[in-house]
């Protein structure tokens, strides 16, 4: 029986994240949706555009207002928060994000996409090839995806492909029909003390699938190849399709070739079987592994090369993945969401290749500062591939204020290494640093998880300039 059955009522705390929000879009139409969050931004102004009922705040009135049968949290929510624990005190049900949005995937034919890195994007891939072969999956990726509009949306098929988080450890809850795992690396230093814990954690994962599931992972990997090390220690059996560089593993790519100004190309072959040429608009050879995945998931779940090839060829991304924002005075801006040390390092390393002759002018603002702490040596070294480099303050994204952790720090250990970076104190300040400062002919690259997103935006936009 569905863990649903019988619910009519359900309240978000939390709404306005970007999970949390898309959750709201999947349980709408056959629940009845609130949801509160402590500000009332453009996310929950869209929900309320679609009948969705929200408060600003956490509060047990809520509770009174909504009379919900089941309140679903975000991570974002402290436990001992007054809401949540009066919705305890009376007995209403009560369930994290991660493990709510289980109860829809487990039920339904799900395409799991786990990884440190790339799921947002390699989801985002794998909904857009089934959505184009009119199999109407259900979807739920971290960011809107360009060519369908949405970060979620509920289909009519039996198909449901999701992102799954690894940040919390509630990806475990879920039991999917295929799984991909892109890679796995060390990040989320407040739940994990070390990569270990992680290949653990994925281990876990990987025994949840649903039996005679398949497992896509990428080969190339250290600690995916830890992964299958400890599966094979496990006696675990199950179809594993690897991926990679070369002709070694199932799906294989070669003869890269980056277009100027864009995009990238390879030769694809499967079991050694050439298949043909890929031809993506996205830039980066982190993006041709993306794609292999993407090409193996469809395979398995039924679809050709050509049909996925295909659609893959006009992909245009997910939003805050080197996305293009626009150019302003002869420069060109583009946004990601990179902010661990080897997705900044993916990301410049797949600008250089497209625009080789520009000089690339980075903003970058440190997410947390567990993070920032862990990874500061890892950080400078990324960001030296930049000309230029300004830093926002530490993001903390609900971390308290570790006062021996900061930006400064950053910039010490960068300058130390010899790459020129600049300290803002704020937006305002990287605008009026940038106007002076970027040239006809650069690019200028926002980089960051929290509110250095709307930076390009308002240089395209001419905001707190001179010129």
């Amino acid at each position: 029986m569905s863990k649903l059955a019988g619910v009519e009522r359900i309240h978000l705390m939390g709404i306005g994240g970007s999970g949390m929000s898309s959750l709201a879009r999947l349980l709408s139409p056959r629940h009845v949706v609130s949801g509160c969050d402590l500000e009332h931004g453009t996310a929950v102004e869209t929900l309320e555009a679609l009948g969705i009922a929200c408060a600003t705040g956490h509060s047990s009135e809520h509770l009174e207002r909504f009379d919900p049968q089941l309140v679903i949290y975000s991570s974002a929510v402290a436990e001992g928060c007054e809401e949540l624990d009066a919705a305890r005190r009376k007995g209403i049900r009560t369930a994290r994000r991660g493990e709510a949005l289980s109860w829809l995937f487990n039920e339904a034919q799900g395409v799991g996409v786990a990884g440190t890195h790339g799921k947002t994007t390699t989801s985002s891939m794998i909904g857009l090839i089934l959505d184009r072969a009119a199999l109407s999956p259900t979807l739920y990726v971290g960011a809107e995806v360009q060519d369908i509009g949405t970060n979620a949306r509920l289909g009519s098929g039996p198909l449901f492909v999701a992102e799954l988080d690894e940040s919390d450890g509630s990806f475990e809850y879920f039991h999917p029909s295929l799984a991909v795992v892109t890679n796995i690396d060390w990040d989320h230093v407040d739940h994990f003390r070390s990569r270990e814990e992680v290949v653990e954690a994925f281990l876990r994962f990987s025994a949840g699938l649903k039996p005679g599931a398949p497992l896509v992972v990428c080969a190339e990997d250290e600690g995916v190849q830890s992964l299958l090390q400890r599966l094979s220690e496990c006696g675990a059996r199950g179809s594993v399709l690897r991926y990679g560089w070369g002709r070694a593993w199932e799906w294989g790519a070669f003869d890269i070739r980056h277009r100027p100004g864009g995009g990238i190309s390879c030769t694809v072959c499967r079991r050694g079987e050439d298949l043909g040429r890929l031809e993506m608009a996205v830039s980066g050879e982190h993006n041709v592994l993306n794609a292999l995945a993407a090409l193996a998931a469809s395979e398995a779940l039924g679809l050709s090369f050509a049909a996925a090839a295909g659609t893959l060829g006009s992909f245009r991304g997910a939003k805050r993945r080197l996305q293009t924002l626009g150019l302003r005075r002869g420069v060109l801006v583009i946004d990601d969401y990179a902010h661990h040390p080897a997705e900044i390092a993916a990301s410049l390393a797949a600008m250089r290749k497209v625009h080789p002759d520009r000089r690339l002018v980075v903003v970058f603002q440190p997410h947390r500062y567990s993070r920032t702490a862990a990874f500061l040596d890892p950080l400078a070294a990324a960001l030296q591939e930049a000309d230029c480099v300004l830093l926002l303050p530490v993001y903390g994204a609900g971390e308290a204020v570790v006062p021996s952790v900061s930006s400064q720090g950053l910039a010490d250990r960068m300058r130390a290494d010899g790459c020129p970076c600049r300290l803002c104190g704020d937006e305002k300040e990287a605008l009026a640093a940038l106007d002076s400062l970027v040239e006809e002919g650069d690019v200028l690259l926002t980089l960051g998880a929290g509110s250095v997103s709307r930076l390009g935006g308002l240089f395209l936009s001419g905001e707190n300039s001179g010129r």
